[in-house]
């Protein structure tokens, strides 16, 4: 398998669609929180999940704990499989944080670039940042913390075996999120955003509407009910959403 077949599922994206989809998870996550997305999607759009190094089917890997030499080796991931197809990124949370810094990177090299990309359950500005001593938590802390935020299936949090799997990769996605520093940079591309009325991360009422700034082509934000993870709940609405604004942009942008 190459290098880049490690880092999204399905390793292959669909070869009857005209666009493709990069999604990128939350800490300490991996390709499962998008499991629905294929299904939901309309077939001309073909989703890939990105799973970072420590967890699934990567659990033997180093994880990365800190964000450049992530970013990195994402962008490489992300340029050795593309094809000649439009492409997006939509992420949720640190996900959403590495989407946006990769576009930017993207759009600063000049070559290949995202049409679009979805910023879900983060805004660079007014959103909770982890920090590294939140990282080094006792186990004991961190697990009521991330229960609170209803980061995962109910069933982990009383399965030794399945928290000995998440929580490394979590601590060490939260020091990864605690080196950002917002710049003010922006993408040229269109954006839209996505969040929970309740998330209990966002600590300023109108963080999302930071976003307006970032993009010279902003399509707004959708709000639904639910805290952080108002995303497992409605991912029929949101993929629809975003579905039908990505056609319509690379439509354009095939002509």
């Amino acid at each position: 398998m190459s290098r880049a077949g490690q880092w999204f599922h399905p390793v292959e994206p669909s070869p009857d669609a005209s666009i493709r989809l990069f999604l990128l998870p939350h800490a300490g996550s991996g390709a499962i929180i998008y499991r629905d997305w294929e299904s939901l999607l309309p077939p001309d759009i073909a989703p890939q999940a990105v799973t970072l190094p420590g967890r699934h089917n990567r659990r033997e890997e180093p994880t990365y704990e800190e964000f450049w030499p992530l970013l990195e080796a994402l962008h490489e991931a992300v340029l050795d499989d593309l094809d000649n197809r439009p492409f997006a990124f939509f992420g949720h949370c640190l996900g959403a944080q590495l989407a946006f810094r990769l576009a930017i990177r993207m759009e600063e090299e000049g070559g290949p670039a995202p049409v679009m990309v979805g910023m879900s359950g983060w805004s660079p500005e007014g959103f909770f940042q982890p920090t590294e001593e939140q990282s080094r938590m006792p186990e004991s802390e961190l697990v009521e913390w991330i229960k609170k935020l209803g980061s995962f299936p109910a069933e982990i949090y009383d399965n030794p075996e399945m928290l000995a799997l998440v929580v490394p990769a979590l601590r060490a996605d939260l020091r990864v999120a605690a080196q950002y520093v917002d710049d003010g940079a922006g993408v040229a591309c269109p954006l839209a955003s996505y969040g929970g009325r309740s998330d209990p991360l966002q600590e300023e009422p109108d963080a999302m509407t930071h976003w307006a700034g970032r993009t010279p082509a902003y399509l707004g934000h959708n709000e639904y009910s639910g805290g952080h993870f108002y995303i497992d709940t409605h991912a029929q609405a949101v993929t629809a959403h975003f579905a039908h604004r990505l056609q319509r942009i690379a439509a354009h942008h095939a002509r």
